[in-house]
């Protein structure tokens, strides 16, 4: 077995709790909307880069998004927004061993590590996630999908491009992307039910490409993989509705009922409540009865 030294200190008995609440996690999807809350642990992240860097507040974050009903939390130790400095693989394992022991004893959700490292990656796992989030959809990190594979993880393969090219095909550029990304998975053996895809709003787009991506989110209906939405207070709801950060709540639900209505299963957001009050609604009318 090719674990690395990362996972050394994990016990059968994690193993198995991580792989319990993997399961029940992905056996939701396409039940109900699920919702991914987001536990940045960052002094820079776009919306609120800093707030939860502390382990109080880290704490108190995890619990305001468990008891808002997140089905699952999203930790990110280092900033993908566009512009942001990138941080030394060093610095963001810092940051993991600091919070996330403290984040996982705080909530009974599963955890999902944001992270584009693969040793990043195994170490989130060997500290209680169960799902790896890649910004880079496995190809970035040439190490990414043994890791995957080798931990067990579920895993979230994002569309993302080094460059904006505003004449390009965005929707053909994402099936490319995922070709690429589940041939690296399935040379891994990663199972595929294990798999989620993400089109990636506001990484290496042109505004009227995110729209286009969510627009035209059935051209991957093909694939028969979950589709996860992070689109929450970005910057293209800013300038479609000129709002600042903290102002941009309605413009999220509404790209993500959106989202949801072309087959959309999972939401990345920082308004939990909220994303749960709207699907509740959404369902109602969906299924046609409350």
């Amino acid at each position: 077995m090719r674990l690395s030294m990362e996972h050394k200190g994990t016990n059968v008995n994690d193993t198995l709790i991580r792989a319990s609440q993997r399961d029940a996690f992905l056996g939701q999807v396409g039940v109900r909307p699920l919702i991914m809350g987001i536990l940045n642990i960052t002094p820079d992240s776009f919306s609120d880069g800093g707030r939860f860097a502390s382990p109080q507040a880290a704490i108190a974050q995890t619990r305001k998004l468990t008891d808002e009903g997140a089905d699952i939390l999203d930790v990110g130790a280092e900033s993908t927004r566009p512009g942001a400095i990138a941080v030394t693989e060093d610095e963001e394992l810092a940051r993991i061993d600091a919070l996330m022991p403290i984040v996982r004893a705080a909530t009974h959700l599963p955890i999902s590590i944001d992270t584009y490292k693969a040793r990043v990656a195994a170490r989130g796992m060997a500290l209680g996630a169960c799902v790896i989030n890649d910004v880079w959809g496995l190809q970035h990190d040439p190490a990414m999908a043994a890791t995957v594979a080798q931990t067990g993880a579920g895993v979230v393969i994002m569309h993302n491009r080094s460059q904006v090219d505003g004449d390009l095909d965005i929707l053909s550029d994402m099936r490319r992307f995922f070709d690429k990304s589940l041939a690296l998975a399935a040379r891994e053996n990663i199972p595929r039910h294990r798999i989620m895809l993400d089109p990636g709003i506001g990484f290496g787009k042109t505004q009227n490409q995110n729209l286009q991506a969510m627009q035209g989110l059935h051209h991957f209906d093909d694939y028969q993989l979950p589709m996860l939405i992070g689109v929450s207070r970005k910057s293209l709801l800013g300038k479609l509705l000129d709002s600042a950060v903290d102002q941009r709540l309605i413009g999220t639900l509404s790209a993500n009922l959106a989202c949801a209505a072309r087959g959309a299963q999972i939401f990345r957001v920082h308004d939990v409540a909220e994303h749960r009050a709207a699907f509740r609604v959404f369902e109602a009318i969906q299924h046609g009865h409350g």
